[in-house]
């Protein structure tokens, strides 16, 4: 329950996250600059938490490039995330988001070898569907914000591959650190052509917010996913729908169509028979009587 209850915070942070970016884009305030901010503030908490002169070995890297490219990862989904909340509401954004689960199950055979089979490959492709009736592209209803989401959940995909791929040979604190680090020494260049001081004190406050919203959020699902399994905490992120709705309606009187309702419900089965249908297998393969039955088990 305990960790449970950490997700639910974090959904809630990273709303409120969303929310202030929506609300800062709309007061002129240009995103590259937003998620520069936001970034930037994440490195001033991190050093302060992690004490790296303290604990130096824990953020040597193995691989430096790997760390900067899943660092512009992360960066690349936070810009375009902002860019596209600019048009969009934030339920309808946070359903297109909501379709990475299934991106990173069909990317983690070719990138990780493992292999999706027939019934996860079927969920994927009825969460594209979802993602379809969201968009309705030929309808007049997809636009350039539609666009942006959907890299940015291209964008958060790979970032979550890389780090899959990254844990067995980097520290757990370097991994946070110079997902910071990265983006903010990388993208400083271009602050001085997207900056902007923004008008009043509540903009102020509303910036200087993002990077608590985003690394305190982070921090509660690893202190959540620590107490419990990947397969018991799945279903509850799912939960920030909720967030999100409120929030919007409350913010800027948003209120999410039938279409966008639908498509998310249609995204969200989606990613919870895939959470399932993975619990299975680990529990197949774990009784498994010899390696050739195990292979088979996760091709079905």
């Amino acid at each position: 329950m305990a960790a449970i209850l950490l997700v639910f915070a974090a959904g809630l942070l990273f709303s409120f996250l969303d929310t202030s970016a929506k609300f800062l884009g709309a007061a002129g305030l240009a995103p590259p600059f937003i998620a520069w901010v936001r970034f930037a503030v994440h490195l001033v908490l991190a050093v302060l938490i992690l004490r790296p002169w303290r604990h130096r070995a824990a953020f040597r890297v193995a691989s430096g490039p790997l760390q900067v490219l899943r660092g512009m990862f992360l960066f690349g989904a936070t810009f375009f995330n902002f860019q596209g909340l600019k048009s969009l509401q934030l339920a309808e954004a946070v359903s297109i988001f909501f379709f990475a689960p299934m991106v990173i199950t069909a990317l983690a055979g070719p990138f990780l070898g493992e292999w999706a089979g027939w019934r996860r490959w079927a969920a994927i492709i009825v969460g594209f569907a979802g993602v379809l009736v969201i968009t309705r592209p030929g309808f007049g209803v997809f636009e350039v914000g539609h666009l942006y989401l959907i890299c940015a959940m291209l964008s958060y995909s790979s970032y979550v591959i890389m780090t899959r791929k990254m844990s067995a040979t980097e520290t757990a604190e370097s991994l946070i650190f110079y997902s910071a680090l990265a983006p903010v020494i990388l993208m400083a260049p271009a602050v001085p052509f997207y900056g902007s001081v923004p008008a009043t004190a509540v903009e102020w406050i509303v910036l200087m917010s993002l990077g608590i919203y985003g690394g305190l959020g982070h921090w509660l699902l690893i202190k959540a996913y620590r107490q419990a399994t990947t397969g018991a905490l799945a279903p509850y992120p799912y939960l920030q729908m909720v967030w999100m709705i409120v929030l919007g309606y409350l913010a800027f009187g948003d209120v999410p169509d039938g279409f966008t309702l639908g498509g998310a419900a249609i995204i969200v089965a989606s990613g919870l028979y895939i959470v399932h249908r993975e619990r299975r297998l680990r529990l197949r393969s774990a009784s498994a009587p010899n390696a050739e039955t195990e292979s088979l088990s996760k091709r079905l």
